[in-house]
């Protein structure tokens, strides 16, 4: 078991870390995953100038790519359409519709300029063996640019996954020459699909963002849809909005599609709704508005790694003077090379050196003969002779050799001494050789390259702020049942399927919920009311209780807190509640039954004369007479100010603070007994 238990282990990271590395996630050097490495480099062995079916790209990448066409057709297709490095021809789908590309053999492409500018340099390239070792294949281009901000990049990998948003081509080429020189600078996401970002929340590539779809509202009875939000497409934003209609969330009359080179998607809205009763809901319930949460995971170092885009940007602003230092060591290497193998032919030529070789008979005789004869130009040769020059000096056709341009070859071997020195120049002052090289591509892409997405700031809409109340809810007295659903019984009030419910039931336990379809709540249900948190906080229930003795008691309180579908207890344990209300100008009757011992037959509270305390207070006792009924009716003051009674005289007050304690009730006597008649006297004889 232990020996399966480790063999197990290790073929699980080596699995993980085969995803994670080469497949998932993208290399910070050149902003690639391994198969659109393998593409690129496909077109670059490729490359002649001409397009080439996709097809032939597909079998020419498979020697590198081991996962089969599928995956190198798909990546392929999702590359071109980044409008970047490839040229394309036919049809590559449409990324506003979410159309799907032609088949490859009908459809062809080629590697462009710019990519061989930023990305392609094979002799300061790391190559390794191929999965199956025939050929060879780039560890990582030698890039320019930071890729992996400019396309962006998702993938998913095991226990980690990566969410780069791409950004505009010039904007990052232009914080490039703020990071080589020092200068603050801010990176904003850029959408090929256009629309509207809110990056209040970005957090440098760490946090999310909002997109939303650019709406046209001019005319109030349609909304016409001009540029689509990151992530969604004509297909699946339509497909949102009917779920949204047939859900009765949003009312619309139709919805049509009109989407060529540029978005247009026309709703109309049904009679009696306007745009501005709309475009909340559509925000809402729709892909019109969405939220992307942002995760800049890389390969740097052999190992995954989250950065920032800030950090990102710099770190390429030093690997671009690190390449462009390898490049002019390239090129500084090659010229050196061309002028010596121009100066020992300039020399060859005009010296009649050649000449030396006219009586020589074996071939070592013959390169020790023109060896011997550069020794009085040595001052003018930088280099050691090898043999490898003596050998390439022979082979100087003859018919070169007379028509040799003296003047030719000096003019050449000037250019490229002035090339050696703008070299030196340059890596003199490497930065601002990387700045110019920066410039001169923004300069040439400019109008490549504008940005289509625009940042602004908008709130998130809430759902339940925008879901209309259009459902109502029943509660069924005789079932005991509460609902959206329930055919019979007594409508309440009006909700949405977002809206929060309180329920107070008989035995005193309340709870908050979601607005259901049918619930069963029992019989006697005592109230029943909208839970929102700011409403809710705001509305005091008056409840009158009595305990097992038959004591009945009042509480006044507020419910400001709860945990949705936690069940609570309104009034202590073991009490039976009477009645509740949340209405404040009302006074608590109570009414006993008729025995002789009590003077009084009924009592009448002003609930306003009580404090309001915790949900989880004890309530105030009222009475411990037998009580026959206990109801709320609207306090005395308000029947008197409706009868245009004056209110009775009150005694001044004393100043002192009022004590936590009910008002003397208001006694009503129980009526008297007529007096007996005497009967009358029968008159005398």
């Amino acid at each position: 078991m232990a020996y399966v238990n480790a063999l197990f282990n290790k073929n699980f990271l080596e699995y993980a870390s085969y995803v994670i590395k080469d497949r998932a996630i993208p290399h910070i050097d050149d902003g690639l995953k391994p198969v659109q490495r393998r593409i690129l480099h496909s077109l670059f062995e490729m490359d002649d100038g001409k397009f080439h079916k996709v097809a032939n790209v597909v079998g020419h990448c498979m020697r590198y790519h081991p996962h089969g066409d599928a995956s190198i057709y798909s990546a392929l297709v999702v590359l071109a359409n980044k409008d970047l490095f490839i040229d394309t021809q036919g049809n590559f789908g449409n990324i506003f519709t979410g159309d799907e590309a032609s088949a490859s053999r009908y459809i062809e492409c080629r590697v462009n300029e710019l990519a061989k500018q930023l990305l392609y340099k094979p002799e300061i390239t790391e190559y390794d063996d191929s999965y199956d070792g025939r050929n060879r294949e780039p560890v990582v281009f030698p890039a320019k640019v930071p890729l992996v901000v400019i396309q962006g990049a998702e993938g998913i990998a095991v226990g980690m996954s990566t969410k780069v948003l791409p950004h505009n081509f010039i904007e990052v080429m232009q914080a490039m020459v703020c990071a080589i020189e020092g200068k603050p600078f801010q990176l904003l996401p850029d959408f090929l699909t256009g629309g509207l970002v809110d990056v209040s929340d970005y957090q440098d590539g760490l946090g999310k963002v909002l997109v939303r779809a650019k709406l046209d509202t001019s005319d109030p009875k349609r909304i016409v849809i001009r540029e689509l939000p990151f992530g969604s497409t004509t297909e699946s934003l339509i497909t949102s909005i009917e779920a949204a209609a047939r859900k009765n969330k949003i009312k619309i009359a139709g919805i049509s599609d009109f989407t060529t080179d540029n978005v247009e998607i026309e709703v109309k809205l049904a009679r009696g709704i306007t745009t501005a009763d709309t475009i909340d809901a559509l925000f809402a319930f729709t892909d019109c508005e969405n939220s992307i949460s942002v995760n800049l995971l890389v390969i740097k170092d052999n190992t995954p790694v989250i950065m920032s885009v800030t950090e990102v940007i710099q770190y390429h602003a030093r690997r671009l003077i690190k390449v462009l230092i390898a490049e002019l060591e390239l090129e500084r290497g090659k010229l050196l090379d061309r002028l010596h193998a121009r100066t020992l032919e300039q020399i060859f030529v005009e010296e009649r050196i050649y000449q030396r070789i006219e009586e020589m008979t074996t071939h070592d005789a013959v390169f020790e003969a023109v060896r011997r004869g550069f020794d009085p130009f040595l001052a003018q040769i930088k280099r050691k002779i090898t043999d490898e020059d003596i050998e390439r000096l022979l082979k100087i056709p003859i018919r070169r050799i007379s028509l040799y341009d003296i003047n030719k070859a000096k003019q050449e071997m000037k250019e490229i001494r002035e090339r050696l020195a703008e070299i030196k120049a340059h890596l003199a002052n490497i930065e601002a050789y990387a700045v110019g090289f920066l410039e001169h591509v923004i300069e040439a892409q400019q109008t490549n390259h504008p940005r289509r997405t625009e940042i602004t700031s908008f709130q998130k809409v809430d759902v339940r702020e925008a879901a209309q109340r259009n459902l109502t809810l029943r509660y069924d007295g005789d079932t005991g049942y509460l609902g959206t659903n329930v055919a019979s019984g007594k409508a309440l009030f009006d909700v949405s399927e977002f809206d929060r419910i309180l329920v107070i039931r008989r035995t005193g336990a309340y709870s908050v919920i979601n607005v259901p379809e049918k619930l069963f709540v029992d019989k006697g249900m005592l109230a029943c009311g909208h839970a929102d948190k700011e409403t809710l906080a705001e509305r005091i229930f008056t409840v009158m209780y009595k305990n097992k003795k038959g004591d009945v008691y009042l509480k006044r309180c507020r419910i400001e807190g709860y945990i949705l579908d936690r069940g609570y207890r309104i009034v202590p344990d073991e009490t039976e509640v009477l009645k509740v209300t949340t209405k404040e100008d009302v006074d608590a009757v109570l009414k006993y039954k008729p025995l002789s011992k009590y003077k009084v037959l009924e009592e009448r509270f002003p609930v306003s004369d009580y404090l309001v305390k915790g949900v989880k207070a004890a309530g105030v006792r009222l009475s411990t007479k037998d009580l026959k009924s206990a109801i709320f009716e609207s306090s005395q003051s308000a029947k008197n100010a409706a009868a245009g009674k004056k209110p009775a005289s009150k005694k001044p007050s004393s100043g002192k603070p009022s004590a936590a304690k009910k008002a003397p009730p208001k006694k009503t006597s129980a009526k008297k007994a007529p007096p007996k008649k005497t009967p009358p006297k029968k008159p005398g004889r």
